[in-house]
């Protein structure tokens, strides 16, 4: 906190009622207690403290609601961006159940959208979603697109955009956090010859769903019946001098409902022997544990009709940061506890979890004074 209160130059001089690092808190606890209001946040926050004021015969006001919108104007959006950057990170190691597949950590790729209040300024810069011609939708949009880490549902990087810019533009931004040693996965929407070829120069490894209308060239069959052939460059990436890129054709036939879905996967894993087509093909349906990660956020976490409280798009894009460390407080905090006990992080309630995190953050509060460094 202090390093991101330091590098985003938020740091403060004189004392005040709600010092920096109390806001940050606050910020991040309006996603612990979402359907509670600022104040309410804000008492729960320091209710052990107060605990210990009143044995020393000290008296802290609870400040209005003005004065915290103040207070979250003056620590601004940066700081929470920072604080997230420096603070996320993959946790998982080799012995984290489904956390790796032959040595490679598993990543999913997706995003979601989500309602924000209906202000001038919300609409301006997130704009709305397309409705039927002579209506309008009833709130403005804001795109959430995140890189989740597939055995703890861990967010690793994230980026928050208007409505308008679309996943797959995102997405690519996204592909800075991916290294080697990873395994990516993502759905049809997101496939293009750019997401395959950066995501190959960053040293990682993908595995990816087609859309039905692109079509491969079966240039050898494999033992297990996939088979290599190659994507090509679109129009702007051959005018760049990219050529042609070597890919494994996985498809098989899922039964839903009794219709059959035919999914067709491409992957950088070459080798039939080290990852057979079967393997991939089951290990691929991991990437919808970034729908469970979006569940636990916007169900679980929050679960407001209008998930975000902001008017301002500077506050609304805060409230998301803050959103998303207090998504990683409690998911971090099970993945310490589901190693102690060598089982899945994903066996444990997320529900569960955090209603133990609201219980204990006033207990962990009654310290000495000299250990509180918010006030």
């Amino acid at each position: 906190m202090e390093q991101a209160l330091k590098d985003t130059k938020a740091s403060e001089d004189r004392k005040r009622a709600l010092p920096s690092h109390l806001v940050v808190c606050l910020i991040i606890a309006m996603s612990l207690w979402s359907k509670t209001s600022m104040r309410g946040v804000l008492k729960n926050l320091v209710d052990g403290v107060s605990e210990a004021w009143i044995k020393v015969g000290s008296y802290w006001k609870v400040p209005c609601k003005s004065s915290i919108t103040e207070a979250r104007q003056r620590i601004g959006a940066q700081v929470m961006c920072r604080l997230f950057h420096l603070v996320v990170s993959p946790l998982a190691t080799e012995k984290t159940p489904g956390a790796f597949l032959g040595g490679l950590r598993i990543m999913a790729i997706d995003g979601t959208v989500f309602d924000i209040p209906d202000s001038t300024e919300n609409a301006r810069v997130f704009g709305y979603p397309g409705s039927r011609p002579g209506t309008k939708a009833s709130f403005p949009k804001a795109r959430l697109v995140i890189l989740v880490e597939a055995g703890t549902h861990l967010i690793i990087d994230a980026l928050i955009c208007p409505y308008k810019i679309g996943e797959r533009v995102r997405s690519k931004k996204l592909l800075r956090s991916v290294s080697q040693g990873m395994l990516l996965m993502w759905d049809r929407g997101l496939h293009s010859y750019v997401m395959v070829m950066e995501t190959i120069s960053q040293g990682a490894d993908y595995l990816g769903r087609m859309p039905k209308n692109v079509k491969f060239p079966v240039d050898k069959v494999l033992e297990d019946g996939s088979y290599l052939s190659w994507i090509a460059p679109d129009g702007k990436s051959k005018k760049k001098g990219a050529s042609k890129i070597m890919v494994r054709v996985i498809e098989y036939t899922i039964e839903n409902d009794g219709e059959p879905v035919v999914y067709r996967l491409i992957t950088s894993l070459l080798d039939p022997v080290a990852f057979p087509a079967l393997v991939l093909a089951m290990e691929y349906h991991k990437r919808w544990e970034v729908e469970g990660t979006i569940d636990e956020l916007k169900v679980h976490l929050l679960g407001r009709k209008t998930l975000i409280r902001s008017l301002n798009p500077r506050e609304v894009v805060q409230e998301i940061y803050g959103w998303l460390l207090g998504h990683w407080a409690v998911r971090s905090l099970m993945f310490q506890v589901a190693e102690r006990a060598e089982i899945s992080p994903l066996r444990l309630s997320f529900t569960g979890t955090l209603n133990v995190v609201r219980r204990a953050v006033p207990k962990f509060q009654r310290l000495e004074l000299t250990e509180i460094p918010f006030f």
